[in-house]
């Protein structure tokens, strides 16, 4: 029998706590093993249930979700940390991805983008929640520039390379620039290359450091 992601829940309200586990335990490869609705406990809880993520909120009281998954990320680098929360200013977003965190996703969203973004840790990707991507490429375009030259990337490159650290797929990327999805293919691969990067968690924390994901 194939083993469940173990889930843990961090929200300081019950009611999304509830809601939120009962959709998880539905799935047939995924449970909730534990709630809380403070950081210290939810520090407490990882180190001793060593969950395969975290879904915590950002406005805790006591400790917020951006120092929580600092903690997470010291204490139990292999625990993934998505964040569920309400707020779409992209420089939330662009903190708690900083501190560690592989996911981004707000509770305005559907149920199934929770399902689909939980999916996507699981298999080692980034999530980004496409109303938050979509801030974050408007904003972060101003700021592509020749910083990419530091390892040598193209134009073209880097701008692959960026809407993939924002979340979008090779198919998304293609269309928006109007080329083929091998062509994406290639792009994506020498840029990897050039960079030693191999995963979207690499390439986001990489993208975000050179500020090419903008600020709010």
């Amino acid at each position: 029998m194939e083993r469940k992601l173990r889930i843990l829940l961090v929200d300081d309200h019950a009611i999304v706590r509830e809601g939120v586990s009962a959709l998880i335990n539905g799935q047939h490869d995924m449970e909730v093993i534990g709630q809380t609705s403070d950081g210290k406990t939810a520090i407490e809880q990882v180190q001793s249930c060593k969950p395969d993520i975290v879904i915590m909120d950002i406005s805790m009281p006591g400790m917020n979700g951006i120092q929580l998954t600092t903690r997470i990320h010291e204490m139990c680098p292999n625990t993934l940390v998505l964040a569920l929360t309400r707020h779409t200013d992209s420089t939330y977003a662009q903190q708690i991805i900083q501190a560690g965190a592989q996911g981004y996703l707000l509770k305005q969203a559907a149920a199934k983008d929770l399902i689909v973004a939980i999916h996507t840790l699981a298999q080692g990707g980034v999530y980004l929640d496409s109303a938050v991507a979509s801030r974050l490429l408007n904003n972060g375009s101003r700021q592509t520039s020749g910083a990419a030259t530091e390892q040598a990337l193209s134009e073209r490159e880097t701008e692959v390379i960026r809407m993939i650290a924002l979340g979008y797929s090779n198919k998304e990327i293609a269309a928006e620039l109007n080329l083929s999805i091998k062509t994406i293919d290639t792009y994506k691969a020498r840029a990897q290359e050039k960079l030693q990067l191999y995963t979207r968690a690499a390439l986001v924390r990489y993208a975000l450091e050179r500020g090419w994901l903008g600020n709010d």
